[in-house]
């Protein structure tokens, strides 16, 4: 940021969508395009989890706060006023996106973020969902869970709408996933995208034409997207850490939303690839997401792993610094102890 802008508002992006949706993908397309502008990003990262290993595809160019161990909208919505203002005062960077973590409410990310004008000149731009088209379609099918009416609460709280992952569609899907869409938030702009492939440029221009509008239709349409005042994500909820065995490490249990658990799994080793690729296979439907980093021993390489709904996939990569093999696994109501049992059968085998 130049002296000239230093008294300007940095403009704010949030970026909400259900765990898995296709966020940080759309994330790395908003930075390329920044950086091609010659524009100094930031990023602040929420994890439910004690692992932002998103964090580790973005790169070490690009100046970054992580929000970790909680919700930006409960447990760590104090510590988003002390990272923003830091952020703003040490890098000084011409814009700052927020990728919440799935499971936040998106009505209090926003007023998290408000909070932050207090103590940083912000300009906080209307929010933008990202919606897994075929995972949406279908929890309306069966139109009951608490993450069907989160992702109904995200939805209606865009004021653009991603519509990801539209190449997995059936015949005649995308126009039903549109008008159910329009049904829920009539307000917001639509944009059919695979991998979050839409035009960055006509985006940014978009988001220009829709600040005064967002800021209209939530004043006459209040109810669009509410919660009252009061959290809804389940953070409130006790958490817990259980400590299995020290052969182990420590393998930590939390349950920071009573609907959404996540788990994370700290490996002493390399495991074999083929055994571990038959595991995640085999992943009960109620694990949504994963995610980690890992060693093979029957590679060489280290790899980035992710999985949402079913689809597994890997990259090689060369992390900086000293990061450990881990998987986060994320879901709702997975049974946990059958997981521990069956990665800890897997690093036996690979003994």
């Amino acid at each position: 940021m130049s002296q000239a802008n230093l008294n300007q508002a940095t403009p704010v992006y949030i970026l909400s969508g259900f765990l898995g949706s296709g966020k940080t993908t759309l994330l790395q397309r908003m930075l390329s395009y920044w950086k091609e502008q010659g524009l100094k990003p930031a990023i602040i990262m929420n994890e439910i989890g004690d692992i932002n290993l998103d964090g580790l595809i973005v790169g070490d160019e690009v100046p970054m706060a992580e929000l970790l161990g909680g919700c930006i909208c409960c447990t760590v919505r104090g510590d988003l006023s002390v990272q923003m203002f830091e952020l703003i005062r040490v890098e000084r960077p011409d814009v700052i996106v927020i990728e919440a973590t799935g499971a936040a409410n998106p009505l209090e990310i926003l007023d998290a973020v408000t909070e932050v004008s207090l103590t940083a000149k912000i300009d906080i731009k209307p929010m933008m969902t990202v919606v897994d088209s075929v995972h949406f379609l279908e929890l309306h099918a069966a139109q009951k869970g608490k993450t069907y009416r989160l992702m109904m609460e995200q939805i209606r709280c865009g004021s653009v709408l991603i519509v990801n992952k539209i190449d997995r569609l059936q015949s005649g899907q995308l126009q039903e996933i549109e008008d159910l869409l329009r049904r829920l938030n009539p307000y917001a702009e639509l944009l059919p995208a695979v991998k979050c492939g839409v035009n960055i440029e006509h985006l940014m221009t978009l988001y220009d034409d829709l600040q005064g509008i967002h800021d209209f239709e939530h004043k006459e349409h209040p109810s669009s997207c509410s919660h009252g005042g009061d959290c809804q994500c389940g953070e409130h909820a006790d958490s817990s850490i259980n400590e299995l065995g020290e052969a182990h490490g420590h393998l930590h249990l939390h349950h920071t939303h009573e609907h959404v658990t996540v788990y994370s799994h700290y490996f002493q080793g390399p495991v074999n690839s083929e055994q571990f690729e038959s595991f995640i296979a085999e992943l009960p439907r109620e694990v949504y997401r994963a995610k980690g980093v890992l060693s093979f021993s029957d590679t060489s390489s280290r790899f980035l792993f992710q999985y949402a709904y079913r689809e597994p996939d890997y990259l090689k990569i060369t992390p900086q610094g000293n990061v450990p093999d881990v998987v986060v696994f994320i879901g709702e109501h997975f049974d946990k102890n059958k997981l521990v049992d069956q990665l800890r059968e897997l690093e036996a085998l690979s003994l």
